[in-house]
């Protein structure tokens, strides 16, 4: 067993804590809904970028390629001089939602590299401009352009041509679970001589402002390179630099006077090493050198290619005489056994990947891995404000998420992306768990049942969707990702978790029976939902109230809920055949439940949701006086029907008696509810029964547009809306205003949801994702007696098992090389094309263009595009 598995069992065993440091710091912590303390709600406004370096957080911290303990108490970051900046480069920059022409989007160029699961070695790199940073450019630029144009990004600056930039590599290395080497390479890649300035950056998260009696730790020089460091849960702990450096100390304080020209009597403040080095203002550190943030200051002038090494040890100080002198001969060679370690762990990839496959993979993995973040968020105190601040405005009290005080969060948690999103998603994190399972099955368990606790889960069931409005909708995927992330554990450990699946099921159970209560609102088993993910995907903003007063029957909400249902049956008759015959009763309770869902949504008028003369699943409009009109939209809502999936095989439902009485009751007396169904009577491959929401004609009715390329069936995997809709737009009339749906590749043309993503028709990875299974799903019950053409029209037959893996290849093929060396994630960058320091750092993007395939969105969605990894080691590419 290699070393990196064997710290996973010790930290899984709690024998070592080996997960105790990690990339957990946030890359934005201002702007967040936490940091808002506003009458209404402006977040943004209210705690923008300029205040950032002044002003002490009160939920979280930030930096670049950062590291804390899981749960804050100390951080360390990389923060960095080119004697230009007005500021220094201490956190990642980027244009807030009103800012931006597309909604909130970083401007900075930065990438993860590798990771183990337990940051036993960490790599990531940060591309630093020799030029002033183009901090006003981009503002200007991004505000003058509108929702047609493009978004300006650091490279359209220009601050990047001739090479005229530092490459800032940080790499970790755990000697222990306690002691952390750190490894800062330097690199001008520019044509001339550069200045930089470096400052590692070591502070403690701000406990002691907002609550009395909290202890204040403490940060001090004791000898010409190191710092000692007191905290109480922490104990001691020493910082060490490799060479005599200036040290510079401060307190992790808001900077009142520059901010609000109030002197609260603060003489050393957040800001201050940004008054010493870029100003000169020697009073603003403190000539005591001891604090709650301190740094080394290196001064260095690099020659063109010159590469600079900065070593430092972050250490619990448990034997000073192992500490005495932190340049030891071995610093370089455990980074070299780590690295060793690494690559023998990642060695899992498939042999038939490619180099440049297997690179991929390994960084999509990296990426989600160096996307956990400690996440603090208590509601009731952030509601009611701190004893020692300012009371907040009264209006708070009954504004966003004012239902939502038990939720009491201080965790590490898999953010969507740590600077667009520092902040969970409940839907998001269901998929990030299906790769982390490849690599750390029980971190991947463990975030599924936080989010079924009681300070996570509602008291009523439901599960928080996010800081924005925890009381938003998101599909119910939560079980679907318990019930794989049990079965890829299973197949890697060769134990089956049944104490993690029994705990789920029985949480789960609460969260279905919201759904039931709260979104079927006319008890007809179909689905309202709401917002659920899609965000702009609808004629209407499915989360605000309709003009007309109606309400949405959504075709995606209700085979969310038939998919719940199938997910559901199955833990159910896993944990009746394994663990408890109990179980048995409640199988039959959800299949019973599936039948009706499936019977209400293939009812031909009268309520259900597909339309026969389309091929079609739509959401309909349901006006006050009972009237339904159909929104004949050709999107992803229309083919969610066809994840409502799933086979039950024969020796299964033998070994449970009861459950198949029940069921073969249903068929024959209720066969008002079974005559839709694919087949409960008509055994498949291997005896195998099948049931899904959509029988055999409609599921081939609805692969025809799903294959077609002048449709949904892009060179890079599926369209959430068909191309169809370029040339022939959808439009809607309701109460004399025009509704109208186009098919648009990139970019929103739209403010709707804030503009910055996009679901009327570029790719997004866990539709696809899911798509993917269920069409091998469908092929373990038909087999390869069902062949459809692919594309549509093409004349090429193959299994639905072959279409599979076609679209899977599709998908990971956006981040390889093809025959002319180029990635189609880049789109038209030509230097992330050509640039040898730029093409093979792939970003793995929130979603891609539905023509080209270039990366859109979220630049560091490692969150869900990760699922790549899981593809990769699938197809082998």
């Amino acid at each position: 067993m290699d070393a990196e598995k064997h710290r996973l069992i010790a930290a899984q065993r709690r024998e070592q804590h080996w997960r105790r440091w990690g990339p957990y710091l946030a890359e934005r912590a201002w702007g967040t809904v936490r940091e808002d303390y506003s009458a209404y709600g402006a977040a943004w406004e209210y705690f923008p970028f300029e205040h950032s370096h002044l002003r002490a957080y009160r939920w979280g911290e930030d930096g670049i390629a950062g590291i804390c303990d899981n749960h804050q108490r100390l951080c360390f970051a990389v923060a960095l001089w080119n004697t230009r900046d007005a500021i220094l480069k201490e956190r990642l920059f980027g244009v807030t939602g009103e800012q931006g022409n597309h909604g909130e989007d970083v401007k900075e160029c930065y990438y993860y590299l590798d990771s183990t699961p337990t940051h036993s070695y960490m790599k990531c790199l940060y591309k630093y401009p020799q030029a002033e940073f183009p901090y006003a450019r981009l503002l200007d630029e991004n505000r003058r352009r509108t929702h047609a144009d493009p978004e300006f990004e650091l490279l359209d600056t220009g601050v990047f041509d001739q090479d005229r930039y530092f490459d800032i590599f940080v790499e970790y290395a755990k000697a222990d679970v306690n002691d952390i080497l750190i490894r800062i390479t330097a690199v001008n890649r520019g044509p001339e001589s550069a200045a930089l300035h470096l400052l590692p950056t070591i502070w403690f998260r701000n406990r002691w402002s907002w609550k009395p009696g909290v202890p204040k730790p403490s940060m001090a020089r004791s000898g010409d390179n190191t710092i000692d460091i007191e905290e109480a849960d922490l104990g001691p702990y020493q910082f060490i630099v490799d060479r005599p450096a200036p040290l510079l100390f401060t307190e992790n304080e808001t900077n009142t006077k520059t901010l609000w020209n109030w002197d609260g009597g603060q003489l050393y403040c957040k800001d201050a090493f940004h008054q010493r080095v870029i100003h000169g203002c020697e009073d603003a550190v403190n000539p005591a050198q001891r604090g709650t943030k301190a740094c080394a200051w290196y001064q260095l002038e690099l020659a063109p290619g010159q590469t600079e090494i900065i070593r430092l040890r972050l250490a619990r100080r448990t034997d000073p005489s192992l500490l005495v002198s932190y340049v030891t001969e071995d610093f370089d060679g455990l980074f070299a056994e780590r690295m060793a370690e690494a690559d023998e762990f990642y060695s899992f990839a498939r042999a038939t990947l490619s180099e440049d496959g297997k690179r991929v993979q390994r960084q999509a993995l990296a990426g989600l891995l160096w996307s956990k973040q400690y996440y603090h968020f208590v509601v009731e105190d952030w509601l009611n404000g701190d004893p020692l601040q300012p009371p907040p405005p009264p209006s708070r009290l009954n504004g966003r998420n004012s239902a939502w005080v038990h939720i009491y969060n201080s965790d590490v948690l898999s953010m969507p992306d740590k600077w667009e999103y520092p902040w969970y998603a409940a839907w998001d994190l269901s998929f990030h768990m299906i790769p982390m399972a490849l690599v750390d099955p029980d971190n991947a368990k463990s975030q599924l049942k936080l989010f079924l606790r009681e300070w996570y889960m509602h008291p009523n069931g439901q599960l928080p969707a996010y800081e924005w409005a925890f009381g938003d909708v998101n599909p119910p995927v939560h079980a679907w990702a318990c019930w794989r992330v049990f079965q890829i554990d299973r197949r890697l450990t060769g134990c089956p978790d049944y104490a993690f699946l029994s705990t789920i099921f029985h949480k789960l159970m609460m969260n279905f029976t919201w759904w039931v209560n709260r979104k079927d609102a006319t008890g007809n088993d179909i689905f309202e939902g709401g917002f659920l993910g899609l965000d702009n995907v609808g004629v209407f903003d499915r989360s605000k109230p309709l003009p007309n007063g109606g309400v949405i029957e959504q075709s995606d909400g209700t085979s969310w809920m038939a998919m719940y249902c199938l997910t559901m049956l199955r833990i159910a008759q896993e944990l009746a055949h394994k663990v408890d015959i109990i179980y048995e009763d409640i199988a039959s309770k959800f299949f019973e439940h599936f039948l009706r869902i499936a019977h209400a949504m293939n009812r031909l008028g009268d309520g259900g949701l597909w339309h026969n003369q389309d091929g079609f699943f739509y959401d309909h409009l349901r006006l006050p006086d009972g009237a339904s009109i159909p929104m004949r939209v050709h999107s992803i809502v229309g083919l969610i029907p066809l994840f409502a999936v799933d086979t039950m095989e024969s020796e299964l439902i033998d070994s449970l008696p009861g459950f198949k009485r029940r069921m073969e009751w249903f068929i024959h007396n209720r066969p008002d509810l079974c005559v839709n169904l694919a087949s409960l009577t008509r055994h498949g491959v291997e005896r195998r029964r099948l049931l899904s929401v959509v029988t055999r004609t409609r599921l081939l009715r609805l692969l025809d547009p799903l294959l077609d390329e002048t449709e949904f069936l892009s060179p890079h995997g599926i369209r959430s809306i068909s191309k169809f809709h370029e040339a022939h737009p959808y439009r809607l009339t309701v109460d004399g205003q025009e509704y109208r749906v186009n098919y648009e590749p990139a970019e929103s043309g739209t403010g709707l949801f804030g503009g910055n993503s996009n679901w009327r028709g570029p790719v997004w990875f866990p539709i696809n994702y899911l798509l993917i299974e269920s069409l091998q799903r469908f092929h373990y019950y038909f087999g390869e007696e069902l062949q459809v053409e692919f594309p549509s029209g093409s004349g090429q037959r193959m299994s639905l098992s072959d279409v599979a893996a076609e679209l899977s290849r599709r998908l990971s093929r956006l981040f390889l090389r093809d025959s002319n060396g180029r990635r189609p994630v880049f789109g038209g960058t030509e230097r992330f094309q050509s640039d040898p320091n730029f093409r093979d750092y792939p970003l793995f993007y929130e979603y891609f263009h539905g023509d080209n395939g270039a990366g859109l969105g979220a630049s560091h969605q490692t969150g869900w595009t990760a699922l790549v990894a899981k593809l990769l080691q699938q197809s082998g590419e």
